[in-house]
């Protein structure tokens, strides 16, 4: 992510001919159009799908701006100074990144241990930009917005920075050095670009974005692709004096690249092949498009993307994007957001923007402009003041709180997170369901060619049941003809977590099922799990659909998942309960559109059944506990044996 820095947008463009800075306010709008996509995005990724692009974003202004400032430092001195630059960095980065870590690390210490697993880890390769990688082996999917997202995750990309400000300098020095002609060096940066694009496209694995997502190697095209920018159009070189033709030409290529890239942040779902083979960099080179045009002093896109409000974000734009995910992860925690995700929404940007306020004012601001090495000087002139000693006390303490706490999660940091009962249970009913799929799937064929006698069957009296059938009619609250009709049907079942954590009461009442579920899944995922049923024969006439869980299912993917399933099958889709998130009721209100739309869906209206019923639930208020199975499988069965003939 870009660093939206200040300074070095204050510093930017100095004219050779009138000698004075010039400051492109218009970077500022794109840095608030990045940050606001990434935080619609985090929010609400079905409103926003592709807003995870702000990051790409980010990082073409950042090359653009770190490279054009080195090569106007060479060309006015003929020199560039490293060091400076380093410190510079270390100034602008590191304050507000060391106290979001620490904030951060303290409050999930005592509020919410169960992040602490890896901390140590995560700590250490965040402070030498390595967290990246990292992640790669330890992180989760940048798309997975369910299970247990860590409060660092998004820090991937400043790791991805940090390595870019490392070798830059000396890599700039090469190009000056050695390649007489800047336009070699030009060609050099866009084809080193597009081998990072053909990696990211060669090495894409849809079971395992991670590698991709966040490596190195296969996000440097769009960093690249701002350095060649400033190579090939160095700021400080354009000329504001274009003629009418020529000013059309640039409004006319940032105005189509804006609209564009707007377009795409609508359109492009971060977990689409598409996306990975081609997608993300296209997006990345009109991206490259919209800087230059809003750099030339002879285009109009600096005034359109310039106003108080797009200053007053683009400058923070750093701390919003370092502290949007902690707030969002610890409020989300303790609050449940699904029945009112707009009015969440609206406190979650308000607590981001106080805590980046804060910082601003009183961590990144400061500590940018300060001299360290005066540091023992200005402690000695404060202790001198008046009431000194009591505000150095109070902030030692502070100061030795925060760390203590820090310290005390890196002693007690688990090897790996302890699973919990969940955990435990969903684990055990994944294996134990393996054992019971292969019998199902030899007991479906049996019930098929039974189904002849199941109108009498089903007229069967409780009393007439076997004591084994009766005991579990009345653990499941089902009369005779329920549990009857539930144990003569075969279905094959497809879903999430949810359904795993079921599948041994489902399994019970219906010794036919054959069930499919993961942990995460979402719903682009379930046409591919359908067609692999399909064809190891395990598709029975009645399928049972319980996706929702890990967010929003849009009208495509609900009619893609109803199209692989087939006309001629019954769908029973089980709608979710799942208050701490905002895709809830948009979820709930596609499977209600998507059952009114075909006649062999049914929807199962599991959330109206469960609301109010705390009880049921663990302390996710998402997975059932015991009792809450008992009922979820009750509500299948009912539904099921209403529906039959």
């Amino acid at each position: 992510m870009d660093q939206t820095y200040t300074r070095l947008t204050r510093t930017l463009l100095r004219s050779q001919r009138e000698g004075k800075r010039r400051y492109i306010t218009g970077f500022d709008g794109i840095r608030t159009l990045a940050v606001l996509g990434v935080i619609i995005y985090h929010l609400a990724p079905s409103t926003l799908q592709g807003g995870y692009l702000g990051v790409p974003i980010f990082f073409v202004v950042s090359g653009y701006l770190i490279t054009y400032l080195l090569i106007q430092e060479w060309d006015t001195h003929n020199e560039i100074d490293v060091w400076g630059f380093y410190g510079r960095r270390l100034k602008r980065l590191y304050p507000a990144l060391v106290t979001m870590i620490l904030g951060t690390t303290a409050y999930i210490t005592l509020f919410q241990r169960s992040l602490l697993a890896n901390i140590r880890g995560t700590v250490v390769t965040n402070l030498i930009y390595g967290y990246n990688w990292f992640e790669i082996k330890h992180g989760q999917s940048y798309f997975d917005r369910f299970n247990g997202e860590s409060p660092f995750t998004h820090l991937w990309s400043l790791s991805i920075e940090g390595q870019f400000y490392l070798v830059w300098p000396f890599v700039v020095l090469a190009l000056l050095l050695f390649l007489r002609k800047r336009a070699r060096a030009v060609a050099i940066l866009f084809a080193v670009a597009v081998v990072s694009a053909v990696l990211m496209a060669l090495l894409y694995d849809p079971a395992n974005t991670n590698r991709v997502y966040y490596g190195t190697d296969t996000r440097m095209f769009a960093i690249l692709i701002g350095t060649g920018m400033a190579f090939l159009w160095p700021a400080h070189k354009l000329n504001s004096n274009v003629s009418q033709a020529h000013r059309w030409i640039l409004n006319g290529a940032g105005l189509v690249s804006l609209l564009v890239l707007i377009y795409m942040f609508f359109t492009m779902n971060g977990q689409a092949a598409s996306t990975y083979r081609g997608g993300m960099f296209w997006f990345t080179v009109l991206a490259g498009v919209l800087v230059a045009t809003v750099a030339h002093p002879g285009s109009d896109m600096n005034r359109l993307l310039s106003n108080p409000v797009f200053s007053y974000v683009g400058k923070r734009s750093y701390g919003i994007y370092l502290y949007q995910f902690p707030v969002m992860i610890f409020y989300e925690a303790k609050v449940n957001i699904g029945n009112h995700p707009l009015f969440n929404a609206l406190v979650e940007v308000a607590l981001i923007m106080l805590v980046t306020e804060l910082s601003y004012r009183f961590i990144e601001n400061p500590m940018r402009h300060y001299h360290y090495g005066q540091l023992t000087h200005d402690v000695k002139n404060l202790l001198q003041q008046p009431g000194a000693h009591r505000v150095a006390s109070t902030f030692t303490v502070i100061a030795a709180v925060l760390f203590g706490v820090t310290a005390v999660g890196f002693v007690q940091q688990p090897a790996a997170a302890k699973p919990t009962a969940l955990q435990r249970t969903i684990t055990e009913r994944q294996a134990s369901t393996k054992k019971q799929n292969a019998a199902a799937a030899k007991k479906q064929k049996a019930l098929a060619a039974a189904a002849s006698k199941r109108k009498h069957e089903k007229a069967v009296a409780f009393s007439k049941m076997s004591k084994a059938d009766q005991k579990t009619a009345k653990y499941y609250f089902l009369n005779a003809k329920e549990l009857t009709t539930s144990k003569q049907t075969p279905i094959t079942a497809v879903g999430d977590s949810v359904l795993l954590d079921d599948s041994g009461d489902l399994q019970e009442v219906f010794p036919g099922a054959v069930v499919d579920g993961a942990v995460g899944r979402q719903a682009d995922a379930v046409p591919g799990v359908i067609s692999g049923l399909a064809q190891r024969g395990q598709l029975a006439q009645t399928v049972l659909v319980n996706i929702g869980t890990n967010g929003y299912v849009t009208a495509d993917q609900a009619d893609q998942i109803v199209h692989a399933i087939g006309p001629k099958r019954q769908i029973f889709w089980v709608n979710a309960h799942v208050p701490t998130r905002e895709w809830q009721n948009s979820v709930n209100k596609m499977i209600a559109k998507t059952a009114a739309k075909y006649d062999n869906v049914h929807e199962i209206d599991w959330y109206g059944t469960a609301k109010g019923h705390d009880k049921w639930f663990v302390s996710d208020h998402v997975h059932p506990n015991n009792l809450g199975n008992r009922y979820f499988t009750s509500l299948i069965a009912k539904s099921m044996a209403k529906t039959s003939k």
